[in-house]
């Protein structure tokens, strides 16, 4: 957790997609890469299988799959369960840069 700790601690947005292998994989790969290349070094995109951070996982109350959420400077920002597409988390993230 203390990786974890690092990541969400930095001053530019972090959204975390919080993900299994048995949703679909491809679409959310191709949903992220718009995100990321749209906001470039704005801000980081992270993906984290649940299945193989289970600590992680539970530590966050992560249920539903996907689970996404939004940190900067260490503080959660905002949290979403369920699949959203890539102009709604680009404009989520923007309101954090």
């Amino acid at each position: 957790m203390t990786k974890f700790g690092e990541l969400i601690s930095i001053d530019k947005p972090v959204l975390i997609d919080f993900y299994s292998d048995w949703d679909d994989v491809e679409s959310s790969i191709d949903t992220l890469r718009d995100v990321a290349a749209a906001l470039g070094d704005k801000a980081k995109v992270i993906k984290i299988d649940i299945n193989k951070n289970e600590v992680l996982a539970d530590a966050l109350r992560v249920k539903g799959n996907p689970t996404f959420m939004i940190y900067k400077n260490g503080e959660m920002k905002w949290r979403q369960t369920g699949f959203q597409d890539a102009n709604t988390l680009i404009g989520l993230v923007q309101q954090y840069v």
